[in-house]
């Protein structure tokens, strides 16, 4: 398949102070877009102005909700070159959840070809600022317009990308959870590990009701028996419990995450034993009072890290310390975040030059 490349004529303003960048609120001028017939497979690969896109009524990704996505950032490094951090993983992952919701797969190596390319034409959209990065979206829906439940013979992938400021405007800081004894997020045998929208969805009203009562974050059990943690909304969590970094282990309801990889790497060359095992709601209270739990922090491509100061279940709120980021868990930011904007060398071949 051949990509082409569409003009754009006119190009949109930037917004000049790069730290009042608000996370996903303005996209570049260009998209990459393909679309997928049964039969024909992909085709009109193109690289055109970034628009509306336009969907019957009757379009199933409406109804039947069959659509996935993904995230990943660029980077511009102190050369003023551009990176990204793991892109091959974020597209094998998309095929993985288009298997899942029984959409097409796309060709990786064109896919992220297209991608790199629609990149490049945008590089001037890579913010300069410290801490910020230009946040890219694929993203794949069904288009068949058809009311009937079955999978889409008609699909519609495409990439935009989003110039978004620093995560934390005034410093990296702790996250107060709020565990959920009610609401769960995913089942075995669900879709918990595909990247698709209904997960987020299913996510609101808790998050919502978190909010509300001055949480950052919710914290979902399992569903069957509601008492081991498993992730949080927008992130994998980790422990450091007993001096081992325990997390959940990876069996159909959690996202399998692309820092969380990255981390438990990075851990275990450090020296710390790795247990993936689903931590329960009593091990964090207690462990938070006897100092057994040392540190928690989430890992997820919009945060990288994010420390926990503390976690509330019913009513039983525990402060892990000081309250304050932990050692391992800033050790971990600083890393990460140095390999990404090239500041830190790269031993693992996470990096890709653009």
């Amino acid at each position: 398949m051949d990509l082409q490349i569409l003009p754009v004529t006119t190009s949109k303003e930037k917004v000049k102070d790069e730290n009042q960048l608000v996370f996903g609120k303005q996209y570049t001028d260009r998209m990459l877009i393909m679309e997928y017939d049964k039969g024909q497979g992909w085709h009109s690969a193109r690289i055109q102005p970034y628009g509306p896109i336009s969907l019957d009524p009757a379009a199933m990704v409406l109804h039947y909700s069959q659509e996935i996505f993904e995230g990943l950032k660029v980077f511009r490094r102190p050369d003023g070159s551009l990176s990204m951090f793991r892109p091959a993983d974020n597209i094998t992952r998309f095929n993985r959840s288009a298997e899942r919701m029984c959409m097409p797969e796309v060709d990786e190596t064109f896919f992220l070809d297209a991608m790199l390319e629609l990149i490049r034409l945008e590089a001037d959209w890579v913010p300069r600022s410290a801490g910020t990065s230009l946040y890219v979206r694929p993203t794949m829906i069904a288009t068949e317009p058809m009311l009937g439940v079955r999978p889409a013979d008609q699909y519609l992938c495409y990439v935009i990308l989003s110039p978004v400021g620093p995560y934390y405007k005034g410093g990296i800081a702790p996250v107060k959870i709020w565990i959920s004894d009610f609401y769960v997020r995913a089942t075995e045998g669900g879709t918990g590990e595909a990247k698709t929208g209904g997960n987020y969805a299913a996510s609101l009203y808790a998050a919502k009701e978190a909010a509300e009562s001055g949480y950052d974050q919710v914290l979902w059990l399992d569903a069957k028996e509601k008492r081991f943690v498993e992730e949080v909304g927008s992130m994998n969590m980790l422990f450091l419990y007993d001096g081992k970094i325990v997390t959940s282990p990876l069996h159909g309801t959690v996202l399998d995450g692309i820092t969380r990889r990255s981390v438990l790497t990075l851990v275990k060359e450090m020296g710390y034993e790795i247990e993936e095992r689903a931590l329960s709601v009593d091990e964090i209270l207690e462990g938070a009072g006897n100092g057994r739990l040392q540190e928690a922090f989430g890992a997820g491509t919009a945060v990288v890290i994010s420390p926990v100061g503390s976690f509330c279940y019913k009513n039983n709120c525990v402060q892990l310390g000081d309250g304050k980021p932990g050692k391992l868990t800033m050790e971990l930011y600083n890393m990460l975040t140095a390999i990404q904007y090239g500041k830190q060398e790269d031993r693992h071949n996470w990096i890709t030059l653009l």
